[in-house]
């Protein structure tokens, strides 16, 4: 009977603070940033709060390589600023995403501010098994609306890296290279990258 009573208890104090959150679709840029520090992967689409699992260590291995070696390149030709996640970049009014790795131009910093990344010049997404057709579709949707010049998804299964130009509005292939092959941007002219090094 106590146990009942207990458990019954602890159901109300969850209900309660459930009740402090705003229902899916009701979610507000405000609501988002409000929310407590947490290691969640928390992102924000069309007042939807998203929450992605932990990525794997293989997944962070390659965010680190890649993520090296271009900040590399950008450092030595003083592009710009490269940074990884978890990092906020709003898109637009209620969209919030954290790619996992994004580069911002010198000519944009003024998009940088304290809280939050604007719209990046460039941005890469290392595909999870859960969220393959999430980065293949709304968000590659996402960053194109919101005219992200380049947008690379680096997909560790078929171990290839394709590169996405925006023209006309609209994310056309720009190349998609596999193991044996130099991955390279339109954008960071010059800038080329091993594929066999991104994923062993």
């Amino acid at each position: 009977m106590v146990q009942t009573i207990e458990k019954l208890q602890s159901e109300d104090r969850l209900l309660e603070i459930v009740e402090l959150f705003p229902c899916q679709g009701k979610w507000t840029e405000e609501d988002y940033f409000n929310l407590p520090e947490t290691n969640k992967m928390i992102e924000l689409s069309e007042g939807r709060l998203i929450i992605s699992p932990s990525p794997t260590p293989k997944h962070q291995r390659i965010v680190k390589k890649l993520s090296f070696l271009m900040d590399e390149y950008i450092e030595v030709n003083n592009l710009g600023e490269i940074l990884t996640a978890p990092l906020d970049v709003r898109l637009r009014k209620g969209v919030i995403r954290k790619p996992d790795i994004a580069f911002m131009s010198k000519e944009h910093k003024r998009r940088i501010t304290a809280k939050r990344w604007g719209i990046p010049d460039l941005v890469v997404k290392v595909l999870s098994k859960g969220n393959k057709r999430q980065d293949r579709l709304e968000k590659f949707e996402e960053y194109q609306i919101a005219g992200v010049p380049e947008y690379w998804i680096v997909d560790p299964f078929q171990q290839t890296i394709e590169v996405f130009a925006l023209e006309n509005k609209a994310y056309t292939l720009y190349g998609k290279f596999g193991i044996g092959e130099m991955a390279h941007s339109k954008l960071l002219t010059g800038f080329q990258v091993a594929v066999d090094r991104v994923f062993k």
